[in-house]
């Protein structure tokens, strides 16, 4: 009888566009936040700039080149939802939208990616918008609470997630500070906003460890361990950790005791760079000097975990939690 091998899955990766072309996405950047998109867009290769008609499928063209020339199977593509009030309200806040039925269509086209909605369950529709995203395959959902202002322990959203637990829809949270997107309210990057979710039965992936971002972003990773003691539903992803700061949590990731419970992520466009992994041991000059040749950022973040350290079924261990689709 033959089995099927495990799929190496990111579960970290971001879609994005300006919806000049018809998407429904939109992007607006200032300041220091318009500086960092440009620095990632030039990273990834993209030939045209962010106010062009053609990014938006020039980058899904870079993202689906890059996925088939690494070494993993599927990427989980993150849908942006906008920001709303507790009230319900839409909010004028954020620097980019990308709809849920765009990511479900770039998926339909190109299956190695696999589609994770983004609702925020203010939404006056939020439990509509969830069914309707679970009857078109959705396998997991994207949140930044402290980006899209979401207090995850409010009970109004009990019924919200008391679905996502029915349904086995996992919840990705962004934890720990950010410095790509602006912050509604920083006090969400806590992972013990998580709590009511998790106690109502949610699988929750807390994003990046809740490592800090900044070097004056508070550092939660500690206090995320002792809540996955305490949560068997709780795991956790090592996106962007190869990044100046948050690469202090790489290798407490690795170490930290629980394997099965960290899972790979890019974070997909951030940069990824080579000397943080160096500089702090986890990989010799050769390891560092391979994955700088490396242009493609989803291998190279997939060749320097593997180099630190990191087993096969951290990469493999998404598939387990995803929402099974039939």
């Amino acid at each position: 009888m033959s089995t099927t091998a495990p799929k190496k899955i990111d579960c970290h990766v971001h879609l994005v566009g300006n919806g000049l072309a018809g998407s429904g996405c939109w992007m607006r950047m200032s300041g220091w936040h318009r500086m960092m998109g440009e620095m990632m867009r030039r990273m990834i290769g993209m030939p045209v700039g962010v106010t062009d008609e053609r990014f938006d499928a020039q980058y899904v063209e870079r993202l689906v080149a890059d996925l088939k020339k690494s070494s993993l199977d599927h990427a989980l593509l993150l849908a942006q939802d906008e920001v709303y009030h507790p009230d319900g309200k839409k909010r004028d806040f954020g620097s980019f939208h990308v709809p849920n039925d765009y990511v479900f269509a770039v998926c339909a086209q190109h299956p190695e990616f696999l589609p994770a909605a983004s609702i925020h369950p203010a939404r006056p529709d939020a439990l509509d918008e969830l069914n309707r995203c679970l009857e078109k395959g959705a396998r997991a959902l994207k949140l930044l609470p402290n980006c899209h202002d979401v207090n995850c322990s409010d009970p109004r959203y009990d019924a919200f997630w008391s679905l996502m637990a029915e349904s086995g829809l996992p919840l990705l949270a962004h934890t720990g500070g950010e410095m790509t997107v602006p912050v509604a309210n920083a006090a969400y990057q806590d992972p013990s906003y998580l709590r009511r979710p998790l106690e109502i039965g949610v699988k929750v992936i807390a994003a990046h460890c809740a490592s800090n971002s900044g070097f004056l972003d508070r550092d939660y990773f500690g206090d995320l361990l002792k809540m996955m003691q305490e949560f068997p539903n709780l795991y956790a992803d090592t996106s962007a950790l190869n990044t100046p700061v948050r690469s202090a949590s790489l290798a407490r990731a690795l170490h930290c005791g629980m394997p099965d419970r960290l899972f790979h992520g890019s974070d997909f466009p951030v940069p990824i760079g080579t000397w943080y992994a160096r500089l702090r041991g986890l990989i010799d000059g050769d390891d560092r000097r391979l994955a700088a040749k490396e242009k493609n950022l989803l291998e190279r973040d997939f060749l320097l975990k593997r180099a630190a350290g990191f087993d096969e079924t951290h990469f493999t261990g998404l598939e387990k939690v995803l929402r099974v689709v039939p």
